[in-house]
């Protein structure tokens, strides 16, 4: 026999055709089939004289490389053989077609009837599927497949429509599942390549292999025969992936070139052509696709209800479809004409298979509708925003009754829809944000929560209890898959994940991608969002168009509760307007209002409802309509209302309106109001169950007789009315259904849910969409009116600050789903996805800034720890930790203020750790003394495990099993109420459940605070020290949990930028410092070494010059010794800084600053031991580490300063306070020796800082910048002269002084007068502002004050302080020249200080200072000098006259002896307290007073007197001028108080009184005189010149005048002056002792007057002789207290007098 490639020749279609013509010729009945058989042998004989043709190898010969008349020949035998109808010859010559198809040896450029031999080949091969053997079957789709397959043959047309129909037949006849399951294979493999090469418009395209598994998800699942899913698996794999027995190259240049001759059948064309443009292989599918669609839309007759067969093939199309749009591309989107068919018959396919209760169908649907929202939604937007509520929305909406399989599989959709993070928030952007679409997102999200919380309590559900868990475990899974979307969506957008840690993995039921959802080949919607009708929206647009849609349902809802109310709303925000007729318009298209309510308000009295009636009737055109179709087509839009008035009114306008439409329809409009009112009673009659006696034809006849002005209206008529409305009954909407009830739970208030509910269930809810024939024939009509319209813009939006809206639609609903789930049920899958939930509900919130949300659901989780009722806890809760965990790892940067509640927990859940191991729980520890030591760690050995015992006596863990309330910030320790031993022991095996939470996941949070942001971190350290301050304020248990992580955290960042570090601090620094105060002694000291320990750490880094860090890192401890009031916490301070210093002196920098002020604070604390403690490092950082003080930093030598001027006046020990002043010397020298010059020059801001004393420290800045050091230094030991201590004073002065003449070389002019401004005149401003301050005001006896501080400067330390003023002035005088007003000026004050020391040590000194400065004194000066002795007399003439004055209202009693019942003070001034003492102790003020005055007017004379004698060569004419002025006013003052009579005479009694010396005014104004007297005798001496200018011989005579007038006036010669009101006398009578004694005091004044006058030349007494000779004569006749005062008078009158009257 020969060999099988012999058979057929040398051709290649021999060697396929060759073996199967020789079969069939084996298994044909040759006797019934002799024709076959001959044919068979021709053709054998035939294919072994053929060769392939070597000719045009894209040729459209039917076989490849022959002729076509053999081509046909052979084809013909083939088709023979498959028309015989026996199984053993169908069978080899279908696989032989198989095989020719397979192979690429058929060819054929367009198939489309039966003019073509494959054609009639492929007719024979549908055909022969009927004889229904089963091989043969299985052949037949082999066939078939093969040739739709073969990109060698283009099946058009009705060619193709049959062979898919061939399949359907077989997959709906056949007799074998598996054979079933094929025939379903094969159709979905023809789908994916026809509806492939349509996307890609070409026959040589690469397509996917079906998948039967997923083909039998919906239906079919019973027809798998053990391996039959995977047996035709493989036979559809075997049939696509046959390799081309022909060269690749060869098969496409078949390809081409066929394409070429037969009229560019894969020729390309623009998507926006006309139809005639399209390539016929689009057209083609169009056409299947059309009739797929509409064989989806067959349904049974009503003969046949349950046609099981058409509802097969139903499904199966349906699940063609769902193949075809699963796989769909870019072409369906962008070609109009396949949008439309999308559009026009799937849509209306799934519309109206939408009304069917198959359960494999409604699953289609679903698929279906999912691949369309995955692709089509940008251009589907309307047909999407209908199907949406139908298909999802109200089968979600049913909690009570809903169907368990339909649910599951809505549920399964969404979650899988709600993976694409894309498609979650595109519908919440073009539905919930658009005014004329349904709010799906919010409305799904509201189902989920319904279905959540299960059927409400008391309700009537056909669920059982598995089936409703069911329902819930899934809706939460779906709720926690569109958070999880909303927050990749973010993170994409964000690229949040780019700076976050890693997360940690999620629950496996999680991880699961969302582009799992289609595969490589698929495109997804969003992948083209630049169409023609979409467009990208900022979020500020999307937020105006939702806040008008909430707006725009707000006044919706408020109408559907009040109409009225509703429409003002609207109209008062612009929402709808104001007319009736846009009122009309928006009552008649606004789908949400309630019909009912329309009717109401149609109904009502008032003008404005009444007008908008008549417009919404007015819009209808009831032209050309029936009475029953008008009236119909008029009564959809509302209901009408109840009460017969306002359907009255409401019928009356639609009669009017009708009879206008139809004018030739009644005589008038009377009888259509009539014949409307009984249609609506005929309406009412027939259809309602409740009236049992109907209306019959006739009755509704005789009803409306003589209705047409007295006329009857035709029966016919009257009766088809009637039938029509009996039969097709008037539906007006049915009322929107009320929202459900809420659901309550017995934790509801714990948890917080009632007002989450609140929240949630008071939104608005729309009215979900049935499936009945009128929403269908509705929809159809919405359909039709979407079509006439412009496309829906489809918005793409960017921008992430849409999620803020989402979530605040989701946040309420998602809340509440997750809380209740938790709380209610135990289950760990449950739980886990809840948890999950929180977690990205708590990401997308916190990244966003939503702080109430965040905090919601942070809060919430926080609480359902049960963290603070442990005793209570189970596993869930335990999760719920770990899940608080990983939100405080993962979203660290974001949570803010949330941090408090996360560590809170941390806190409690470290408390239990502790008393579970037994360790302390309070601080009871620390109570120990404190010490050097660099870690405080708690000791447990003392305590027993409570894990271990079954018995707990310890209070506080009783309080802690006991339970607390969440926000309790402590355990009640002594809260009432028994702890049972059960409650024990659950709190112990909860214990063990904590161990499930290592320390490390614990202490991770702190570690990984480093990676937090500079907001994170410093929002994490403020929550830190709020928590720790909690736990260490707790009364009965404080912990020291969060105080350690405190220091951790400062540990771990302390490598932050300064920037960030500084604010860090800030809050720590802070919080150590109330914490340092705090009144519980343990507390503040534990912190005090926290602090102390994290110092240290920090000291140990390094720090750069001119930085300020360490400063502020150590102004805690500045704080807290300035203000804590625990003498522990301050001795605990200093030893810490001291500690801190001595060990790390070399790290010290900017940090001696606080150093030196807790130093500084220490010094002058009142308990001795602190101030020795301070002192003594004081002393070793001065003497050994004087040089690390000035390093980086110059102005720390102005606090070291500070502080040991502070140290100075220390109380308790003189030494300290001398050393300190010694260590000031010290600190002079080593500024002098200019170790602070090389230092880095120092700002002008930072000068500031310096004493508050020093009124311009600018002002001395120089060339060297560092002598500024000196002025705190200077002013420090300048402010210590004052102290009361009188060695402190000494020494002070002394170093202040010695300092000045030891370096003063170094300063410059203007420095000098800085120092002497805010130095040196302070020293002694502060000894005589007491002494100004007493003269200025004396007006009484309180006026008396001492030194500020209480103390006063005695003699030797005023002579010291004057000399060292002198001395120092006159070393330095030509740099402090400008100073000598100054210098003088406080010598004269020491000259009018009260006491004897103080007025000789300036005395003494000014002398010195004028000697020494004699020669240098300008001229200026000399009369600075003068001026100033002459102001310093004359300034105190003011205050004194003054105090004389109030003696006038001073009554002093006559008294001749001391009153027996007073006594005698120590200053013998008689005290009593009646009135006449008072006056007694005011006029001893004042006689004291007037001494003190003399006093001082004598001293400065004897100045003035003693400089003119030593220095009248050197002084000038204006000084000398200055000094006749200050002997005249001094001589003139003294006068005046000498004739003040009754002040004298009341002094008088006083002082004897008192037993007290009179004040000396007689000897004041002797010495007054007689200095003037001898100042101007020696001028007429001496001074010519001045003495002819200024006539100083006339000022002598009127002097002398006025000394012998006084002396008349005392011998009792009367008065001589005006001015005095005392009464002249004209007797002579002896003077009493007094006046005696008066007279002897004035008798050496008046010898020298007359002295004077004897030595007058006698011109010059000539000329004065008339106004002296009264008063010499006068003399003669006085008495005279010595003979003297006659001999000189005698004398006169014989040398003076005498010669000129012998002259004369």
């Amino acid at each position: 026999m020969s060999s099988p490639q012999n058979l057929g020749g040398a051709s290649r279609c021999g060697w396929v055709l060759g073996p199967a013509l020789d079969k069939i010729i084996k298994n044909v009945a040759w006797r019934k089939h002799s024709q076959l058989v001959s044919a068979c042998k021709s053709a054998l004989d035939r294919l072994h004289s053929l060769a392939d043709d070597s000719g045009d190898p894209t040729s459209c010969c039917p076989l490849y490389g022959l002729s076509s008349a053999d081509a046909d020949f052979l084809l013909q035998t083939l088709i023979m053989a498959i028309e015989s109808a026996s199984p053993k010859v169908v069978e080899p010559a279908l696989d032989c077609a198989y095989r020719l198809f397979s192979f690429g040896l058929i060819r054929g450029c367009e198939i489309k009837d039966d003019s073509s031999i494959i054609f009639r080949l492929v007719d024979s091969v549908c055909k022969c599927a009927v004889l229904g053997d089963e091989p043969v079957e299985l052949g037949v789709l082999k066939v078939l497949l093969s040739a739709v397959r073969s990109p060698c043959i283009y099946f058009r047309g009705d060619c193709l429509v049959e062979v898919v129909r061939s399949c359907f037949n077989i997959y709906l006849g056949g007799h074998s599942g598996t054979n079933q399951i094929c025939a379903k294979s094969v159709l979905g493999q023809m789908m994916i390549i026809v509806f492939t090469r349509v996307q890609e418009n070409s026959m040589l395209v690469e397509f996917k292999n079906v998948s039967v598994s997923e083909l039998l998800e919906f239906a079919d699942r019973n027809l798998n025969e053990g391996s039959s899913i995977q047996f035709a698996q493989n036979f559809v794999n075997e049939i696509v992936e046959t390799k081309d027995s022909i060269d690749s190259n060869l098969s496409l240049d078949l390809q081409n070139g066929g394409k070429h001759r037969e009229g560019k059948a894969d020729e390309s064309v623009n998507e926006g052509d006309d139809l005639s443009g399209y390539s016929k292989i689009r057209e083609d599918g169009f056409l299947l696709y059309k009739n797929l669609c509409k064989l989806s839309m067959k349904f049974s007759s009503q003969e046949h209800p349950d046609d099981q067969i058409l509802l097969r093939g139903k499904i199966l199309s349906l699940e063609l479809l769902n193949v075809i749009m699963g796989n769909a591309g870019p072409i369906w989107r962008t070609n109009e004409r396949f949008l439309n068919a999308v559009k026009q018959y799937l849509c209306l396919s799934l519309l109206k298979n939408s009304a069917l209760s198959v359960m494999a169908i409604f699953q289609l649907l679903c698929s279906i509708f999912q691949n369309l929202i995955s692709k089509f939604r940008s251009v589907l937007k309307s047909e999407i925003g209908i199907f949406f509520p139908m298909l999802i929305l109200r089968v979600l909406e049913n909690v009570l009754q809903p169907s368990f399989l339909q649910k599951m599989t809505i549920l399964s959709l969404l979650e899988k829809m709600s993976q694409d993070s894309q498609f979650i928030i595109d519908i919440f952007v073009n539905y919930d944000c658009d005014v004329d679409a349904p709010n799906i997102f919010e409305r799904t999200v509201n189902g989920l929560l319904k279905t959540a919380l299960g059927p409400p309590p008391g309700s009537t559900t056909t669920l059982s209890p598995a089936q409703d868990m069911t329902f819930r475990h899934e809706s939460v899974k779906c709720l926690v898959r569109i958070i999880k979307s909303m927050g990749s969506w973010m993170d994409h957008q964000l690229k949040v994940g780019d700076v976050n840690p890693p997360k940690l993995s999620d629950n496996e039921n999680l991880t699961e991608s969302p582009s799992n959802l289609n595969e490589d080949t698929n495109f997804t919607d969003y992948e083209l969002p630049s169409q023609a009708n979409s467009e990208f929206s900022d979020a500020i647009s999307l937020e105006q168009r939702r806040a008008y849609k909430l707006e725009m349902q707000k006044g919706v809802a408020l109408f559907n509760r009040k109409p009225s109310k509703g429409i003002e709303f609207l109209i008062s925000t612009k929402k709808v307007g104001s007319s009736p007729e846009e009122v009309a318009s928006f009552l008649k298209s606004t789908p949400s209002l309630n019909e009912s309510m329309i009717g109401d308000y149609f109904g009502e009295r008032e003008d404005f409802p009444m007008k908008v009636m008549h417009a919404y009737v007015d819009s209808f055109n009831f032209e050309k309509m029936g009475f029953g179709e008008a009236i119909r087509y008029f009564l959809r839009g509302f209901r009408l209302p109840g009460e017969a008035q306002k359907i009255d009114r409401i019928m009356e306008k639609f009669a009017e309106r009708y009879c206008k439409c139809n004018s030739d329809a009644f005589s008038s409009a009377d009888t259509a109001y009539v014949l409307a009112y009984s249609v609506i009673m005929l309406n009412t009659d027939a259809h309602n169950s409740m009236v049992k006696d109907k209306m019959t034809k006739a009755d509704f006849i005789r009803n409306n007789r003589g209705i047409d002005n007295g006329k009857d209206l035709a029966e016919d008529y009257l009766g088809a009315l009637y039938d029509q409305i009996v039969k097709n009954e008037i539906r007006m909407k049915a009322n929107s259904s009320a929202p459900q009830s809420k659901q309550e739970n017995s934790l509801n208030k714990l948890l917080g849910f009632d007002g989450i509910l609140n929240l949630v269930w008071k939104q608005t809810e729309e009215k979900p969409l049935g499936a009945n024939g009128y929403q269908i024939r509705h929809i159809q009509e919405q359909f039709k009116a979407n079509s006439l319209k412009s496309e829906a813009v489809y918005y793409a939006v960017a921008d992430p600050t849409i999620l803020r809206f989402m979530v605040e639609v989701c946040w309420g609903p998602i809340l509440a789903a997750f809380s209740v789930t938790l709380d209610q049920i135990d289950d760990k899958e449950a739980t886990s996805q809840c948890l999950q939930g929180f977690r990205h509900a708590v990401h997308v919130t916190a990244v966003m800034g939503m702080q109430t949300q965040r905090d919601a659901f942070v809060t919430t989780v926080a609480k359902f720890t049960y963290l603070h009722c442990a005793a209570d806890m189970k596993q869930k809760n335990v999760d719920a930790v770990k899940a608080i965990i990983s939100i405080a790892i993962e979203d660290g940067n974001y949570l803010q203020e949330a941090w408090e509640h996360i560590l809170t927990c941390l806190s409690r859940f470290e408390h239990l750790q502790l008393l579970g191991d037994g360790a302390p729980y309070d601080l009871s520890s620390l109570n120990t003394s404190y010490s050097d030591t660099e870690d405080i760690s708690l000791k447990s050995s003392s305590y027993p495990s409570l894990k271990k015992k079954g018995t707990l006596q310890n209070p506080a863990v009783m309080a802690v099993v006991r339970g607390c309330s969440y926000d309790s910030t402590s355990v009640r320790a002594n809260s009432p109420g028994l702890v049972t031993p059960e409650q024990i022991n659950n709190f112990i095996s909860n214990l063990h459940l904590l161990d499930q939470i290592g320390s490390f996941e614990l202490n991770h949070i702190f570690a990984q605070s480093q990676r937090l942001n500079s907001e994170a971190i410093v929002a994490f350290v403020k929550v830190l020290c709020k928590v720790s301050m909690s736990e260490l304020q707790s009364p009965t248990d404080p912990r020291v949990f969060s105080l350690t992580k405190i220091v951790e955290v400062a540990h771990y960042n302390m490598n932050r930028i300064r920037l960030v570090w500084s604010r860090i601090w800030g809050v720590l620094s802070e919080f150590f410092v109330a914490v340092g105060l705090s009144e519980n002694l343990s507390v503040a000291i534990f912190v005090m070494d926290s602090l102390r320990q994290l110092a240290m750490k920090f000291l140990e880094r390094e720090e750069l010059a001119n930085y300020n860090f360490q400063n502020e890192f150590l102004s805690p401890f500045v704080v807290v010794m300035q203000k804590s009031s625990s003498t522990e916490i301050r001795e605990l301070v200093v030893r810490c800084v001291s500690q801190m210093v001595l060990s790390r002196v070399n790290n010290v920098k900017s940090g001696w600053k606080s150093v030196f002020m807790v130093f500084t604070a220490a010094a002058a604390d009142e308990r001795k031991s602190i101030v020795l403690l301070a002192f003594e490092t004081m002393e070793k950082i001065v003497r050994e580490y004087f040089s690390h003080i000035t390093e980086t930093e110059t102005m720390t030598f102005t606090d070291c300063v500070k502080c040991l001027i502070t140290f100075t006046n220390s109380r308790f020990n003189s030494d300290v306070s001398l050393n300190a002043i010694a260590f000031l010397r010290y600190c002079a020298v080593r500024l002098a020796d200019g170790e602070l010059a090389s230092n880095e020059k120092i700002k002008g801001d930072e000068i500031t800082s310096l004493e508050d004393n020093v009124s311009d420290v600018q002002a001395c800045k120089d060339k060297d910048e560092y002598m500024h050091f000196w002025v705190p230094l200077l002013s420090g030991l300048s402010r210590l002269t004052s102290d009361p201590r009188s060695a402190i004073r000494k020494s002070a002065l002394e170093v202040l002084f010695n300092i000045l003449k030891d370096h003063g070389h170094l300063f410059s002019q203007p420095f000098w007068s800085n120092v002497f401004n805010s130095v040196i005149f302070p020293v002694f401003r502060s000894t005589f502002d007491s002494n100004v301050d007493q003269k200025d005001d004396s007006s009484s006896p309180s006026a008396r004050v001492t030194h500020s501080d209480g103390s006063a400067w005695d003699s030797e330390t005023s002579a010291i302080a004057a000399e060292c003023l002198s001395d120092l002035f006159v070393q330095f005088f030509e740099s402090v020249r400008s100073q000598l007003l100054g210098v003088v000026t406080i010598l004269v004050g020491f000259i009018r200080s009260p006491g004897q020391g103080p007025s000789s040590a300036g005395v003494s000194a000014l002398m010195r200072l004028v000697a020494d400065l004699k020669s240098n004194l300008f001229e200026k000066e000399w009369r600075d000098i003068f001026l100033c002795l002459k102001e310093a007399a004359a300034s105190s003439f003011p205050g004194l006259v003054k105090l004389l004055k109030t003696m006038d209202s001073v009554e002093v009693p006559d008294v001749a002896q001391p009153d027996s019942d007073m006594e005698l003070t120590s200053g013998n001034v008689a005290v009593n307290d009646d009135p006449e003492n008072d006056n007694l102790q005011t006029a001893a003020y004042v006689v004291s007073r007037m001494k003190s005055h003399i006093t001082t007017q004598l001293l400065i004379l004897q100045v003035v007197t003693d400089l003119y004698k030593m220095h009248w060569q050197t002084l000038s004419t204006g000084s000398i001028i200055l000094l006749l002025e200050t002997y005249s006013s001094i001589a003139s003052h003294s006068h005046e108080l000498n004739i003040e009579t009754s002040l004298l005479l009341k002094l008088e009694k006083a002082c004897y009184a008192l037993e007290i010396s009179e004040p000396p005014l007689v000897h004041f104004e002797n010495e007054s005189y007689q200095n003037y007297i001898n100042f101007l005798h020696d001028l007429l001496m001496n001074n010519s010149s001045l003495c002819e200018e200024r006539n100083i011989e006339a000022e002598l005579v009127s002097v002398c005048e006025q000394v012998l007038k006084i002396y008349l006036n005392c011998a009792g010669f009367g008065s001589v002056n005006n001015a005095v009101s005392k009464p002249v006398r004209h007797s002579f009578l002896p003077l009493g002792s007094a006046k005696k004694e008066e007279l002897a005091a004035r008798t050496p004044l008046v010898l020298l007057v007359m002295r004077i006058l004897c030595r007058m030349e006698r011109d010059s007494f000539r000329i004065y002789v008339s106004q002296l000779f009264p008063l010499l004569a006068d003399l003669v006749r006085s008495e005279h207290n010595s003979q003297e005062v006659q001999l000189v008078l005698s004398n006169i009158f014989q040398s003076c007098i005498g010669p000129l009257l012998m002259q004369s």
